[in-house]
């Protein structure tokens, strides 16, 4: 029996390879730094783009996107603020944050997932 790990890593592969076929140009996969963790940056149409990949076998739980939710979505924006001081990326760069789930075979990349988010509140 395989373990989540390994499940949702081929997933993050599936969407990587997706993505890339797509046209986005992919710069990092499961970047972490003291704030947590993105599975995947890229970069594409002149956005610098922070994805979550989020993985169902069955939607007997609910849509995998629905897995993100507010804490995590904050959580991935104080991942990108920390990526984008730490690589010179200034502040007035556009961004976006995407999410790519994956069920049953069947992508659906949701772009523009969710606006910037503080971390105030957490």
């Amino acid at each position: 029996m395989e373990n989540k790990r390994e499940v949702g890593g081929r997933a993050e592969a599936y969407a990587c390879e997706y993505l890339a076929r797509q046209g986005m140009e992919i710069l990092e996969r499961n970047y972490r730094n003291r704030y947590g963790e993105v599975d995947l940056i890229g970069r594409q149409d002149g956005y610098l783009v922070f994805v979550e990949v989020k993985y169902r076998s069955s939607l007997d739980k609910g849509l995998p996107q629905e897995a993100v939710g507010l804490k995590k979505q904050r959580r991935i924006c104080a991942v990108a603020d920390f990526y984008r001081a730490m690589h010179g990326v200034p502040l007035s760069a556009p961004i976006r944050y995407d999410v790519v789930a994956v069920s049953q075979g069947k992508v659906d990349w949701i772009r523009n997932a969710f606006p910037h988010r503080e971390r105030r509140g957490w």
